[in-house]
């Protein structure tokens, strides 16, 4: 532990601050010392605002709107740092306030426009300092770094499509009494809400199970007790015995096991599909990845799967998903604890058609949001536990409290997207928007929510460090 002498015109100040910033990481921890430098950088303003002429004096609007984030410490913070932070905000502003003007204090509910500085090299190598607008910062943002380009969107849709048409005829072949239906694409790469390169998507395999032998039972209403889970029960075995219906191979217990299911299609793609012969006739090396729970097909560009792609012929990976319709919505093979046999039913299809929907009523801007931040996300390594998923339910219900999603609001709703994120972090609980009872934070560890809590309260007063 240090202490560095005390700096001059800040009135002892400083040298409290420096001793608790210096030892704040050792007492504290990342999160503690995340409060402790938004606390820092609001009175060093306040402080240099009060030290300037009249003339030079600016509202101090901008310095509480980082003060503001004081209040929403995460529940790793320790209580005893944020009040003696704010005893020295506290003096600081008292004196700050006594040396300024009555004119420069700014009006109340007067709004404050975020910023960011850029240099921008001039004439004879001199640097000059810009103010670019946040809103122009990430308009730009989007349109370099988010954006999929229509053509390399168009490419993974063909290699897609070619590679399902392949499996379909591969498993009618291979499996003549199973009943299948089409294979379909689906995923953000169908929805247009894929960001910075096309390189994943779903291809559903639909099994026909017939609907007077077998009913779906939410997962709310068995042992499982898991609102996104359900189970596929065969009826009418009295009636109509065992082996009436192909799918009667897979009875566990009574129920259609998904894990029996996934397993089967597993091992007729990854050990009786001919991928050399395959790949020849796509034009493009297919192969499954092995390890992992799901059915993964990687697809690369023949002579490109050692790394040497060219530019906008990434890999593209493809999940194979078994799914089964019986009424509305539909459910999908992905065997996971705590039931293997258990069937997966995805909210993405309802999230990101109520997103459109929503859009296209007001002309707004919740899927460009939604992109920028699956962006931002994904770029960051400490964000990149924050997915789609999350994001999605994120902004559904936050358009239930922010009206204006105009495209000029689209800065304003990415601040105030990041303080409910951070929010949410806090609380270590995210309710999915169409399941409630399904906390989309459960699957993550206290350090990966202090590390992302850390990055977030850094980014939301210099927005700068996420738009790289």
């Amino acid at each position: 532990m240090y202490f560095h002498g005390r700096r001059r015109g800040q009135d002892g100040v400083g040298a409290i601050i420096d001793f608790l910033l210096a030892n704040a990481r050792l007492v504290i921890g990342v999160g503690g010392a995340a409060i402790l430098g938004i606390a820092t950088l609001a009175v060093k303003r306040l402080i240099e605002r009060a030290s300037r002429s009249a003339e030079e004096n600016k509202p101090i609007t901008d310095g509480w709107e980082e003060l503001k984030l004081v209040g929403h410490s995460p529940k790793l913070l320790k209580k005893e740092i944020e009040g003696v932070v704010m005893k020295k905000i506290t003096a600081a502003t008292r004196r700050a306030d006594l040396s300024l003007p009555a004119a420069a204090s700014p009006a109340l509910g007067e709004s404050v426009c975020v910023s960011e500085s850029v240099c921008v090299s001039g004439s004879g190598g001199v640097c000059v300092s810009v103010c670019v607008p946040l809103q122009e910062r990430l308009e730009c943002y989007y349109a370099a770094r988010v954006c999929v380009s229509v053509g390399g969107a168009e490419r993974a849709q063909r290699r897609a499509l070619d590679v399902a048409t392949e499996i379909q005829s591969f498993l009618r072949a291979r499996h003549a009494h199973m009943p299948l239906g089409e294979l379909r694409l689906a995923g953000s790469l169908l929805d247009d809400l894929q960001v910075i390169t096309p390189d994943h998507a779903s291809l559903l395999v639909h099994l026909q199970v017939e609907e007077s032998l077998w009913s779906l039972v939410r997962g709310e209403d068995t042992f499982l007790s898991h609102p996104q889970l359900s189970l596929i029960r065969r009826e009418n075995l009295e009636y109509f015995p065992r082996g009436r219906s192909y799918w009667d191979h897979f009875l566990v217990g009574g129920y259609l096991s998904a894990g029996g299911v996934a397993e089967l299609l597993s091992r007729s793609l990854t050990e009786a599909l001919n991928w050399p012969s395959l790949s020849a006739t796509l034009e493009a090396e297919v192969w499954p990845v092995l390890g992992g729970g799901d059915i993964t097909l990687e697809v690369r560009p023949i002579g490109r799967r050692h790394g040497d792609q060219e530019e906008g012929e990434e890999p593209l990976f493809l999940r194979v998903l078994p799914t089964v319709q019986l009424g509305e919505e539909p459910v999908c093979a992905r065997p996971r604890p705590p039931c293997e046999h258990a069937w997966f039913r995805s909210q993405y299809p309802r999230e990101a058609g109520l997103l459109a929907s929503l859009d296209q009523s007001d002309g707004g801007v919740r899927r460009k949001l939604l992109k920028t931040l699956k962006a931002v996300c994904r770029i960051s390594p400490a964000l990149r536990p924050i997915t789609g998923r999350h994001l999605s339910s994120l902004l559904l219900h936050l358009s239930r409290k922010a009206h204006d999603w105009s495209p000029q609001a689209f800065s304003g709703r990415f601040l105030q997207a990041l303080e409910e994120l951070i929010g949410y972090l806090e609380l270590g609980h995210l309710p999915s928007y169409f399941a409630p009872a399904v906390n989309l934070l459960q699957e993550l560890s206290e350090e990966q929510i202090e590390q992302m809590g850390f990055m977030l309260y850094c980014a939301h007063t210099q927005p700068d460090i996420l738009l790289i």
